[in-house]
């Protein structure tokens, strides 16, 4: 979640099953029309306390968060392109949807590992307005609400969920790894990267997915549609294991590691070493390449169809 944000980063922890659950109980595929806008209860992960707000409401913050501002020249803020907090908004109320109860409220936390980030301190009068633009609008695919992964900067291609996310389902139907051109806006440190990190620390990030002692070797074993590591094998004094890039990352930390779109991985001098591009899963929309695609003129609904296949905007509250 553009900490991503974006963003967001490890949605493998909420995978949910595409359904809707309606007011009166029972569950059925279908995007429904809501007599008014829904409510959330909102669990603050860093206070542990709960509270509840509207849904345009929670959805302002949610932008607030995984977008807020930019730095400028002038060493203040600037705001993001209009259209790309517009296309976060309605990612946003259509992840957010994934997780209503039976009464119509959606349970949801502040927690980026298995939701949205919420900075209500962040939200600008730009924000508040792409947000009201898009009052009730959400990503449907075959009826139901789309789960709206996204992330910071794709590295010029986005990722299927199986690839970036190690995503144990089917892979989602409207999920499509496209390639996009190059990107002028992209801030240098996401758009090529290097990591050191000791080997040490990675034996004890690793432990849980490969207990293979002290690590002295990792490798890419396979790669995804995107050029994604997919498996990477890791040998250490107890042996060796083969873990999922996307896994290896949330445990090495996705701050530090912050994609698996890798050019080089190498163990240097008891550290692992990697050079890669982009930042975040690389699933879903890309906000980076959202902020390209508006600053061009594309609207918000050309944007979300550039990541997103076989979707319909649906406006289901007014």
């Amino acid at each position: 979640m553009n900490r991503a944000t974006t963003a967001i980063l490890a949605g493998a922890a909420v995978v949910l099953a595409l359904a809707l659950v309606f007011l009166s109980g029972g569950t059925r595929t279908g995007a429904r029309k809501f007599d008014e806008e829904p409510t959330v209860r909102l669990m603050v992960d860093e206070t542990g306390r709960t509270q509840e707000l509207s849904m345009e409401e929670y959805i302002m913050g949610v932008v607030g968060g995984e977008m807020g501002r930019l730095p400028a020249e002038d060493g203040g803020a600037r705001d993001w392109p209009r259209e790309a907090y517009a296309a976060q908004a309605i990612l946003a109320r259509s992840f957010a949807l994934n997780f209503l109860d039976e009464q119509g409220r959606v349970n949801i936390s502040t927690d980026v590992l298995e939701a949205q980030a919420y900075r209500p301190e962040n939200i600008t009068p730009a924000i508040r307005e792409a947000v009201e633009r898009t009052r009730g609008q959400v990503m449907v695919h075959n009826g139901s609400f789309v789960k709206a992964w996204f992330h910071s900067y794709s590295g010029g291609h986005t990722a299927t969920a199986k690839e970036g996310l190690n995503y144990q389902e089917e892979e989602p139907g409207f999920v499509q790894a496209v390639e996009l051109p190059e990107n002028e806006y992209v801030p240098d440190e996401h758009r090529v990267w290097t990591a050191s990190i000791p080997l040490s620390e990675v034996s004890e990030a690793v432990v849980e997915l490969a207990d293979v002692g002290q690590v002295s070797d990792v490798e890419i074993l396979e790669r995804g549609p995107s050029g994604r590591a997919t498996t990477i094998r890791v040998t250490g004094s107890r042996g060796s294991g083969e873990v999922h890039a996307a896994d290896l990352r949330v445990a090495l930390d996705p701050e530090r590691m912050k994609s698996t779109l890798l050019d080089a991985l190498d163990v240097q001098g008891g550290n692992l070493v990697m050079r890669g591009r982009g930042f975040g899963h690389g699933v879903g929309l890309s906000q980076w390449d959202a902020y390209k695609m508006a600053e061009e003129g594309k609207s918000a609904e050309e944007i979300l169809r550039t990541f997103f296949r076989d979707i319909e905007i649906q406006k289901v509250w007014d």
